[in-house]
């Protein structure tokens, strides 16, 4: 069953706290696909997942690596930004499928660059500019993914 969740992001710190609430959801791995133009906060929401897996550097658009690995106490946690990606069979070359374990959270932004060298997420996220503010929707495309929605929606009714 699809689930959703829409919010109102009224600047980066909301971003942030929104990936952190993300983070303290997941039990065990997940594939979250970020959508978005240029800008919009996907880097910034993907802070708030690592912060909130308890990275407390800096981080940082893996555009040039094409991912950035945050090995921490509580999950591993590898940032993709494709963007820059010339043809998806470079994914292939790179290892890209040892990245995506079970137990991994693996936040890809630009995803559709990936062709079908990338699994199916979980989640489906969407973040797009209101004047300076933003809005965030959230699709599951998995069982896992509903999961997660429902409690998101559970701990932002409480």
């Amino acid at each position: 069953m699809s689930r959703s969740f829409k919010s109102h992001l009224s600047d980066d710190i909301a971003t942030v706290t929104m990936g952190n609430r993300i983070a303290a959801i997941i039990e065990q791995g997940a594939v979250i696909y970020l959508h978005g133009d240029l800008g919009a906060g996907k880097t910034t929401f993907t802070r708030g997942i690592v912060q909130g897996f308890g990275h407390t550097g800096k981080v940082k658009s893996p555009t040039y690596t094409l991912v950035e690995p945050y090995e921490l106490e509580r999950a591993n946690v590898y940032h993709f930004d494709l963007y820059r990606l010339g043809d998806p069979e470079e994914l292939e070359y790179m290892g890209i499928r040892d990245y995506f374990s079970a137990q991994a959270i693996c936040v890809v932004e630009w995803p559709e660059k990936g062709g079908e060298f990338i699994p199916v997420p979980d989640l489906n996220i969407t973040l797009s500019y209101v004047g300076d503010e933003r809005n965030i929707v959230i699709n599951s495309a998995s069982e896992r993914g509903s999961v997660i929605i429902e409690k998101l929606n559970n701990l932002t009714s409480e």
